[in-house]
């Protein structure tokens, strides 16, 4: 396939040398060659088969703009604009584009999620408290992070839990690390996920270009990972 790779940031550099070791003809844009998506014309976009960002959450809604309305295939690794979800996924449905967006693109967090929702539903109804706990690399840009997000409310989902508190810390160059903790008068269970390297979330993100490049819509990562896991 051949993929384009919005942001030239640490997790961008590794999406495009993970692409590349899979077989995939690669283009990199970093920000200075594309303010305000204005090198996402239609022309350009059109060389190729998925586009994937990973910029910051005040390029991306501009970078989606421009792409989903020429009937593209993007793939979404940055966070931070999910208030324009449902103006992204319309305009994807509108223009037959396909638009996968997750605020994790590891396969271990999304382990973590579904581990998460069993918990709840026991411990939540048992009266156990819940809190999580995140830490990110000091240049993160969003706090609490969409990952924590995700997490605290699949657990207030699944458990009948309101307002689970989130914990965050930026410090150095800390991957993510992302804790659930439920405690009890008489014990507590603790669900730990910490990402060593950023190559998880760049192997997940190839994965999922590889397995929208067919398809028209607007996916989560989380309800569609088992089917990219099984399909690659």
């Amino acid at each position: 396939m051949r993929i384009l790779v919005l942001g030239q940031g640490k997790t961008g550099k590794l999406v495009a040398q993970v692409a590349t070791e899979r077989g995939h003809s690669v283009n990199v844009l970093d920000a200075k060659e594309n303010v305000d998506a204005s090198a996402l014309t239609a022309v350009f976009v059109a060389g190729f088969d998925v586009v994937i960002d990973f910029t910051t959450p005040e390029a991306v809604v501009h970078n989606m703009r421009a792409c989903l309305a020429t009937g593209a295939k993007m793939v979404i690794g940055t966070t931070g604009w999910y208030d324009r979800l449902p103006d992204m996924c319309a305009l994807a449905e509108r223009k037959q584009a396909a638009l996968l967006h997750g605020t994790n693109f590891s396969i271990g967090v999304q382990t973590m999620m579904k581990m998460a929702e069993a918990m709840a539903k026991t411990l939540g109804h048992a009266g156990f408290a819940f809190s999580i706990a995140e830490t990110h690399h000091a240049s993160k840009l969003d706090a609490p992070s969409g990952t924590a997000i995700s997490l605290a409310k699949a657990v207030e989902a699944a458990g009948g839990i309101s307002a689970v508190p989130i914990e965050s810390t930026r410090e150095g160059d800390v991957m993510g690390v992302h804790t659930l903790e439920a405690r009890g008068e008489a014990e507590r269970l603790v669900l730990t996920h910490e990402a060593f390297s950023r190559r998880g979330f760049a192997e997940g993100a190839v994965r999922g270009a590889e397995w929208i490049a067919t398809r028209t819509g607007c996916f989560d990562f989380r309800d569609v990972c088992p089917q990219i896991v099984v399909a690659n």
